[in-house]
């Protein structure tokens, strides 16, 4: 069943898939108001429930193995949906083994060593999922769209001959290869926006006060330079698409869409670690059953000596006794 369930999501996550050494052009490539077989808003409601039950049970599996690390790449312009869809898709996981992490305009400190050492300090550990909220593609992106911004990293002049932007791709690629052979599983999405629909947002942000707060006039700024954000998120994801981290273009003018997307593209991921709950050696479980059997010695009188056994024994004669039965036999129960 599981098998089946992964490859229909391979299947439908196909359309997003930047395929390693593939030439992108954003505009003719990804439609941002795609979505698929999903016709109703409706369903996209069901299907976003059903996949947030799924992925809590992974990450609860992710945890528990303490082997693998997932690290979310998230990249769009403003007004794409990056902090509604984290607080969509991941509003059903333990918000212990999830962490994440905005980066803003860099620090004296962070200035002071590599392009991508702010990044490496706030990965996620075995066991975690952690999420980027814009990322280190900023420094292919805002910095070469503002290259003021380059001048600020104090880069020997040697380190800004020839192509720089070539030579972040191999080393943006390196990094994240070297990240992925030591147990990082790395998932990329890119919330691709139309232009206009990007106008609508700001507009709202704008005509709800309640929403004002959101609204920063350096948007506008930015949107100023669409053309250019357009042909450099083309060419990153041309170069930085790989076997090993590859990029989603997820459409996002469809909030909802993008959102069911999203966390179609991230439980494949899961699925394809498949982490399992570690299993107890015999001597362990022998330990185990002895301190049952202990505490089972000390129910009181009249109670059951395993009330969650004998609750999930109740729950399989309902089971096998009808419907009508089961109503009845799985009300409250004392783990309830």
């Amino acid at each position: 069943m599981a098998d089946k369930r992964q490859k229909r999501l391979a299947e439908g996550i196909e359309p997003f898939l930047v395929k390693a050494g593939s030439e992108v052009t954003l505009s003719k490539d990804f439609d941002p108001r795609f979505k698929a077989g999903v016709k109703k808003k409706k369903d996209g409601v069901r299907l976003l429930a059903e996949g947030k039950e799924r992925l809590a049970e992974y990450q609860a599996r992710l945890a528990a193995q303490d082997t693998w690390g997932v690290l979310i790449v998230l990249q769009a312009l403003d007004a794409a949906g990056k902090d509604g869809t984290i607080r969509h898709v991941m509003s059903g996981v333990n918000p212990q083994g999830v962490k994440v992490n905005g980066f803003k305009v860099p620090s004296a400190e962070e200035l002071g060593h590599d392009f991508l050492w702010r990044y490496a300090q706030r990965l996620p550990a075995r066991g975690e999922i952690g999420i980027f909220n814009r990322s280190h593609y900023e420094e292919v992106l805002v910095v070469r769209v503002h290259p003021e911004n380059l001048d600020r990293q104090q880069l020997p002049e040697a380190a800004k001959q020839g192509d720089v932007w070539k030579r972040r791709y191999r080393e943006i690629n390196d990094w994240e290869r070297y990240l992925s052979g030591n147990g990082l599983r790395i998932v990329k999405l890119f919330l691709n926006l139309s232009k206009e629909e990007q106008r609508t947002r700001f507009l709202r942000r704008l005509d709800l006060p309640d929403h004002n707060w959101k609204f920063s006039a350096g948007d506008v700024k930015e949107r100023a330079h669409w053309d250019e954000y357009q042909k450099v998120f083309s060419e990153m994801l041309t170069h930085t698409s790989t076997e090993w981290a590859p990029w989603y273009v997820i459409p996002a003018d469809r909030k909802w869409f993008g959102r069911i997307a999203s966390l179609a593209v991230i439980g494949h991921a899961l699925m394809e670690i498949d982490p399992q709950f570690p299993t107890v050696s015999r001597a362990r479980r022998q330990e185990l059953l002895e301190i049952k059997e202990s505490l089972e010695e000390q129910a009181p009188k009249g109670a059951a000596a395993d009330p969650f056994e004998a609750e999930e024994e109740r729950k399989r004669k309902a089971r096998k006794a009808g419907p009508n039965h089961g109503d009845q036999a799985v009300a409250a129960g004392p783990g309830d």
